[in-house]
């Protein structure tokens, strides 16, 4: 599987929206990329992600339905190696620190508690 970081930004675009929909048709895809890119330039791109294995897809009547060929939680973990490795030296506790600054940003109260249990939990 190609990395992420070998992702033009359309392609990076494109992919974001099918792992939000799940499947979708190039139709749709387009709707939601921003910019309007031409029907043919989707499909194009489209080819591409199939040809890089990104994504696969089935012919349903005249339309190709895409969808990824990475499951998500797969995608998710690379996605997160990479974070981690480029902004955070490859330490989940920098990127917790980052997500806990009050400087930062302010965390719902139930979503504190979430992550407390999580550091309970993974201290046993």
């Amino acid at each position: 599987m190609p990395k992420p970081e070998h992702l033009s930004k359309r392609e990076q675009q494109a992919m974001d929206i099918v792992y939000q929909l799940g499947k979708a048709t190039a139709e749709e895809i387009q709707a939601k990329m921003p910019d309007d890119p031409s029907y043919s330039a989707v499909r194009a791109l489209l080819g591409v992600l199939v040809e890089k294995k990104l994504l696969k897809f089935t012919k349903d009547s005249r339309r190709y339905v895409y969808e990824p060929a990475v499951a998500p939680e797969k995608a998710r973990d690379s996605a997160l190696q990479k974070l981690l490795r480029t902004f955070f030296d490859g330490s989940p506790g920098k990127l917790v620190a980052t997500l806990l600054d009050k400087n930062e940003r302010q965390l719902p109260a139930d979503e504190l508690k979430a992550i407390r249990k999580l550091l309970d939990d993974a201290g046993k």
